[in-house]
């Protein structure tokens, strides 16, 4: 991982997931220029586009956990967190862990599109 340039990570529920990658599409030139984390799946998906992305593992597995780790550690520079309000999660605890870490460490954390947006403009 380039340690010049800034590191975003990417987590996205199930059913976001064509989101994300629509997301990425997006903004592919300024991700570029970025370190890429995102948990398994949704690197997987992420990866199609062509971008290198440090694959974490999957959120029910742990990945956001990881991911929340590193940010504590001031290892990330924003999240993109492409959840589903409307469905439930057996790991619901951990998503309230990985939102609790970005508050408490001042970590942006975008929880769709329009405030991802923000979050690319902002690191670029």
């Amino acid at each position: 991982m380039d340690q010049a340039k800034k590191t975003i990570a990417l987590v996205a529920h199930d059913g976001k997931k064509a989101d994300m990658v629509a997301f990425v599409k997006d903004h592919i030139e300024d991700l570029r220029k970025a370190n890429i984390i995102a948990t398994g799946t949704t690197g997987s998906y992420v990866r199609q586009t062509g971008l290198e992305v440090e694959l974490k593992l999957s959120g029910p597995m742990g990945g956001d956990a990881q991911i929340a780790a590193l940010a504590a550690e001031g290892k990330v520079d924003g999240i993109i967190f492409f959840r589903d309000p409307l469905g439930k999660h057996a790991h619901e605890p951990d998503i309230q862990m990985l939102m609790r870490i970005s508050d408490l460490y001042n970590v942006p954390l975008a929880t769709n599109p329009a405030t991802g947006s923000l979050i690319i403009q902002g690191l670029f």
